[in-house]
């Protein structure tokens, strides 16, 4: 079988955000394995309007084919008042077909590590027919960020990380095998 590409996808668009942090730190990981082709997707690079409130789909074209180019996804996720961000639910809902029959990790921080985000997360991704692998590194923002903006994650958090990767890699490799 040839290569996998995973997407790592940065879950947030606001000014200061801190998943680019935590979007390299998981690609740096993945990267050490040498077992996958990562790159970070950062949907703040597709400007996609509200769906349904434009008639210029040319974003959500981008953002399409993007997807399409992958063979499964680790999401950074944050939690925004028990929940994912708009820009990610928006994200999700901007495409279809390119989700389907394809595996995802999540990766949360929150002050609750942001969990509640990723159950809401695993929802659509089974609408989606996205399998959401069991591994699932939680970031404290007490503990894993300094003054909640600068990420200096514990070291126990790389063995949860590869875990979640070789999980996302068995099952982007056999579903793979449903999509050609």
């Amino acid at each position: 079988m040839s290569q996998l590409n995973i997407g790592i996808i940065l879950g947030s668009t606001r000014q200061g955000r801190v998943s680019p942090q935590v979007g390299e730190w998981v690609k740096g990981i993945a990267d050490e394995r040498g077992d996958a082709s990562y790159e970070i997707v950062d949907i703040a690079d597709f400007k996609l309007p509200l769906l349904g409130e434009t008639d210029d789909i040319e974003p959500a074209k981008a953002w399409a084919a993007k997807l399409a180019t992958l063979d499964g996804f680790v999401f950074i996720v944050q939690e925004y008042n028990h929940s994912l961000t708009g820009a990610l639910k928006n994200a999700l809902d901007s495409a279809r077909d390119e989700w389907n029959n394809k595996a995802a990790g999540i990766v949360s921080y929150g002050s609750g590590g942001g969990i509640r985000a990723a159950e809401h997360l695993r929802g659509i991704l089974g609408e989606l027919q996205v399998a959401d692998v069991r591994v699932h590194p939680l970031l404290s923002l007490f503990t894993d960020f300094e003054n909640g903006t600068v990420f200096k994650p514990a070291d126990l958090h790389k063995a949860n990380v590869n875990a979640m990767l070789d999980q996302v890699l068995a099952w982007s490799g056999a579903l793979k095998t449903l999509r050609q």
